[in-house]
């Protein structure tokens, strides 16, 4: 699934992704294919950025 397809399913919504594709460009990793594994509550998002 591209990036813009999950912020079609989820607006405004903090998800947790993960990367199933990508490709280097000048030192950066870009993203090319996610999978949503869940939402997290904005009151959780610091927590879960942690972990």
């Amino acid at each position: 699934m591209k990036w813009q397809e999950v912020r079609k399913l989820y607006p405004s919504q903090f998800v947790l992704v993960s990367i199933l594709d990508y490709h280097l460009a000048s030192d950066k990793k870009i993203v090319d294919e996610v999978a949503p594994i869940r939402t997290i509550p904005e009151e959780e998002e610091t927590k879960s950025f942690l972990r």
